[in-house]
């Protein structure tokens, strides 16, 4: 049990990180290499942007609930 929590928190971990570098912030980011640099109008607009949104809410809330499960199951004696 504990080995998969781990083995999905590692995975959660870098699929974070990608969604994260993927943004696109105040100065671009590597989203403007798939097309997400459309004008300071356009950010945050556009359905890849929202889609992108939602992913990194959804990774980020994998993450919290297996960090939580490992920490639960980490420090109950066994």
């Amino acid at each position: 049990m504990v080995l998969a929590l781990v083995i999905l928190h590692v995975i959660t971990s870098v699929t974070m990180l990608v969604l994260v570098l993927l943004h696109s912030g105040k100065g671009g980011g590597l989203s403007d290499m798939f097309g997400g640099g459309m004008g300071a109008a356009a950010q945050g607009s556009t359905v890849v942007e929202k889609n992108l949104d939602r992913i990194t809410v959804v990774a980020a809330l994998v993450f919290l609930f297996t960090t939580l499960a490992l920490g639960l199951l980490m420090s109950t004696p066994t």
